[in-house]
């Protein structure tokens, strides 16, 4: 009695240890997913890594090209995954990142001669090298009689949200003739945002994606006399792109399900049972063995 109490007792213990391993399993999906705590404390860092060394080339359009309207489209090579920046005389004027070793944007142009270059830009916003210079020229002499020429410009040239809360993005309208007209494309298939603007200078948009992922974002303003200006930008949808919950704050809860934990219970259970049923197994045979003497 007293061994088959034994052998019990130890078939207990390796349950006991089970239950333990399944709890620190869970433990550790919920670090790994940790909520908002009240009072609580977040720390982020990054880690720093070398700049990128290849950068990107602009094979279209040609040098030297003319053109009478815009938007034009600016293409060529690039690392893959990198966000690529299309500067015209060292503005801004349109961003798209690069997929499958390749890139395509559609960008405004100044009046006049443009030096374009392409620049690449890792995640911690890092620079690589200058692409090749292509000098094209726009004509702008046909809108003139119309004052200024209408632009475009943004200090962001990708800007996220995590998917269901409101993205903003300031964006600076300058030139042309008020009033204005925007459209927003935002690249996830909804309509386009219809916004009016009564007078140049800082405006925001602002959009709500509900699926996590990037975004190829087209602008489009037009004022009074028809003139129109082009910006594309890169949006981002981030956070999960799987979810069983929204917490307080719009927080995003993420379920995981660990299998090491049930691996190793049915390991131990395994081994708890054998190692009792021996024992008691030995028991019985002394036991026996007495009871013959």
């Amino acid at each position: 009695m007293k061994g088959r109490r034994l052998g019990q007792s130890l078939v207990g213990i390796g349950l006991a240890v089970t239950v333990l391993v399944v709890l620190a399993g869970f433990q550790s999906a919920s670090a790994a997913n940790p909520g908002p705590v009240s009072s609580s404390i977040g720390l982020e860092g990054t880690i720093s890594s070398a700049p990128p060394t290849h950068g990107a080339t602009i094979a279209v359009p040609g040098n030297g090209a003319t053109f009478t309207s815009v938007p034009v489209t600016v293409s060529g090579l690039c690392p893959n995954g990198l966000l690529v920046k299309v500067f015209a005389n060292n503005i801004f004027v349109g961003s798209v990142v690069c997929a499958s070793g390749s890139y395509a944007l559609q960008v405004d142009l100044f009046s006049g001669q443009n030096d374009l270059i392409a620049r690449v830009y890792d995640a911690l916003d890092q620079a690589g090298p200058d692409s090749n210079t292509v000098s094209v020229n726009f004509n702008y002499a046909q809108f003139l009689q119309f004052g200024t020429q209408l632009s475009l410009s943004s200090a962001y040239a990708e800007r996220g949200a995590p998917p269901g809360q409101v993205l903003t993005w300031p964006i600076l309208l300058n030139g042309g003739a008020a009033p204005y007209a925007l459209s927003i494309d935002w690249g996830d298939g909804s309509a386009s945002s219809l916004q009016s603007v009564a007078s140049a200078g800082s405006v925001t948009i602002s959009h709500t994606y509900q699926v996590a992922g990037v975004y190829k974002v087209i602008i489009k303003a037009t004022d009074k006399n028809g003139s129109e200006a082009f910006l594309q930008l890169v949006g981002q949808a981030t956070g999960a792109v799987q979810s069983n919950t929204k917490g307080g704050n719009g927080t995003v809860v993420e379920t995981r399900v660990l299998w090491w934990p049930m691996f190793a219970l049915l390991v131990l259970i395994f081994v708890g049972f054998w190692v009792g049923r021996r024992y008691q197994l030995r028991v019985l045979q002394k036991q026996l063995e007495k009871s013959r003497g």
